[in-house]
């Protein structure tokens, strides 16, 4: 901690004094005293940017603008209020300018595993300023997130609204007629024409709602197509929101990692380069959202197993078993014992891990149970992301290296444990999409299976309702509390 330096003198000398007799009390000494130490004035606490009055054009344009909170996913339904004018407008200009940079949840709702956190901002000043020029279109066109992620949800956003204003869509059953379906699916669909194969028609709405595209009316094809409508504008309300927690501009080397589809893709140059299969955590075991860097691959990783996993699916094997299966028990500085599986081709880290910086002891990583990666349900890991092609990744990662570049499968193959660092950093993502949209507002879908789309659609509009004077609560979405 900084502090004023103390500026000290030596003391003075004592007062001289006659002898003194035996017993009598010693001559009291003086010192000189030191000035007292220089005190750094505090500075003054900025006062918030004044916002000018605004005119009577400007109020009229932003409280219609006030009226598009529904459009940008932060509220299920508007409802009509009285026209703000004076602080009750900025107030809630203010408001709306937050919520659309950096989401309508205060992080202070968040749950703990949504550790994606946005940037902090302040929307004073720059309210100030377009009020001043008289450009606030200009202003309110510049909150949302610059990316075509979140304007596609929005168009999509717009046509779930109206199917539900509309009064939704009918419950199939697996004997509904085949033009039953072809119109259900249409409502979702505009590429469906009248004489298409049903065939057809269920594939691309299976490939949609990210299932094996058989072209049949199965179970899964049918609770997809059966989701009501106001779950759907939910999701869409939830990843909107999520898109405002990103940050405006993004690495353009980076990997992110669809938790909720298991698909990791790989950017380079801000454009994507390479996809592959992933797994992700379970429904029990969720992979948090985070931001991090990858700082560093390990080659033959041993797996120091977490104690939530030993003591729940290890332990109860019991000791003869574990050593059978090549897992060593080692003792800890405490007294107690852990588990660690040591590198090999059985190894649950497989031969490759990604390393980079997170509170919740999740990683990349290789691994020999490859028959996931052929499955459409692939969320079966107990938080980590486990790769269907780990080599590729790394040696795009290495490529800088000429000393690295082709190499990872040698440093593989020669057996030992060894930390490769990276030519550069890594940021990786870790993001959880369950709905994105095409460019015409053809929106897929992916399952909720944290069950965060409901739950953050609820916080969303619990938050609307406290502080946003055009929000009504919606009776779907509606919080219990």
């Amino acid at each position: 901690m900084n502090r004023p330096d103390m500026i000290r003198f030596p003391l003075a000398a004592l007062l001289s004094v006659a002898a003194v007799p035996a017993l009598a009390q010693p001559p009291a000494v003086v010192p000189t005293l030191a000035p007292p130490a220089q005190v750094q004035p505090i500075p003054p606490v900025p006062l918030p940017a004044p916002i000018p009055p605004l005119s009577a054009a400007q109020e009229a344009w932003a409280n219609d603008w006030l009226k598009t909170g529904a459009a940008q996913g932060l509220m299920a339904r508007q409802k009509a209020t009285a026209a703000l004018s004076g602080d009750a407008l900025v107030s809630a200009l203010l408001d709306r300018a937050k919520a659309l940079a950096t989401g309508r949840v205060d992080t202070a709702d968040f749950l703990d595993i949504w550790a994606l956190r946005p940037a902090m901002v302040d929307p004073r000043p720059a309210l100030s300023r377009a009020v001043a020029e008289n450009r606030l279109p200009q202003w309110a066109g510049a909150l949302t997130p610059p990316y075509s992620g979140y304007d596609t949800l929005r168009k999509g956003l717009a046509k779930y609204e109206g199917i539900r204003d509309k009064g939704g869509w009918p419950v199939l059953t697996a004997a509904s007629p085949a033009d039953v379906v072809r119109k259900r699916v249409a409502l979702e669909d505009a590429a469906v024409t009248p004489d298409e194969k049903l065939t057809d028609v269920l594939q691309r709405s299976q490939r949609r709602y990210g299932l094996n595209p058989t072209g049949l009316l199965d179970t899964r094809t049918l609770a997809a197509l059966n989701v009501p409508v106001e779950e759907r504008v939910a999701a869409i309300m939830a990843n909107m929101e999520r898109w405002r927690w990103m940050p405006r501009t993004l690495p353009v080397n980076r990997v992110q990692v669809n938790i909720a589809a298991a698909v990791l893709t790989v950017f380079q140059g801000d454009q994507p380069v390479t996809s592959m299969r992933a797994v992700t955590g379970s429904p029990d075991n969720a992979t948090p959202m985070l931001t991090s860097s990858i700082h560093s691959i390990v080659v033959n990783p041993p797996w120091n197993v977490p104690m939530s996993i030993a003591r729940r699916e290890l332990f109860p094997k019991g000791r003869a078993t574990l050593i059978k299966q090549g897992y060593k028990i080692v003792k800890t500085p405490e007294g107690g014992e852990r588990i660690v599986q040591p590198a090999g081709p059985n190894s649950a880290l497989g031969r490759l891990k990604f390393d980079f910086a997170n509170p919740f002891a999740v990683y990349l990583h290789d691994t020999p149970s490859r028959g996931k990666f052929s499955s459409y349900d692939r969320l079966a890991s107990h938080g980590c992301i486990r790769l269907e092609k780990p080599v590729a990744l790394a040696e795009l990662m290495v490529a800088a290296n000429p000393d690295l570049n082709g190499q990872i499968q040698t440093l593989i193959d020669e057996g030992k444990t060894q930390r490769v660092s990276l030519p550069s950093e890594v940021a990786v993502y870790l993001l959880y999409w369950t709905a994105f949209a095409s460019n015409n507002g053809t929106v897929s879908f992916r399952a909720d299976p944290y069950g965060w789309d409901k739950l953050l659609a609820q916080k969303i509009e619990a938050s609307s309702r406290r502080v946003d004077p055009t929000a009504a609560p919606s009776p779907s979405l509606a919080s219990k509390d």
